[in-house]
């Protein structure tokens, strides 16, 4: 069989599958994006608690959990839950930057075999820096079966300018009625 690509110089040239390439001007306030759902698995939550020695009763005793606790069975850590809710809406944009997250809340438990997706949506975006932005998105995860919401937070990005100049004319934009 021949390789089809056998140019290493020009396998590089093919843009990264799943990485976005916008910047600061690409994005407007009030967009928003939808992940792919996944399932919680009974294995992945218990090596997530292995690694964190988080062995609370309340997501490693399932004895404990069915018979004194709250929920009738085991619950999922919800530092697991806000793990996978932004790894779905992970996109691979080499111009963003973290700079943190706010208002982090765990709102519904969520439990092993629940399937979770995030909704993502743009509130706020301000010029910041000489050459980066900053940008305010929600993050709402829900639990797929019931579509409650389990999970709220925002994060805070920074993303680079295609031209400075321009994007720091533009002054803060945000979502009538949204946060600050």
């Amino acid at each position: 069989m021949a390789n089809p690509n056998p140019d290493a110089k020009k396998r590089y040239e093919v843009p990264v599958w799943n990485q976005d390439d916008k910047k600061y001007e690409d994005y407007e306030v009030g967009e928003v994006d939808r992940s792919i759902r996944r399932t919680i698995s009974e294995g992945e939550m218990m090596l997530f608690n292995a690694l964190l020695l988080d062995m609370h009763p309340y997501v490693a005793d399932d004895i404990f959990a069915r018979e004194e606790g709250l929920f009738g069975k085991r619950i999922v850590p919800g530092a697991l839950v806000f793990s996978f809710g932004m790894g779905l809406m992970a996109h691979n944009n080499v111009h963003t930057f973290s700079y943190g997250y706010d208002r982090l809340r765990f709102i519904k438990p969520v439990f092993v075999g629940d399937t979770i997706y995030t909704m993502r949506t743009l509130l706020r975006k301000e010029p910041k820096y000489d050459d980066m932005g900053l940008f305010k998105v929600s993050y709402e995860v829900f639990r797929a079966d019931d579509e409650e919401i389990v999970l709220y937070c925002e994060h805070l990005q920074t993303v680079k300018y295609r031209d400075a100049t321009e994007a720091k004319k533009g002054g803060v934009e945000e979502i009538k009625g949204g946060t600050s």
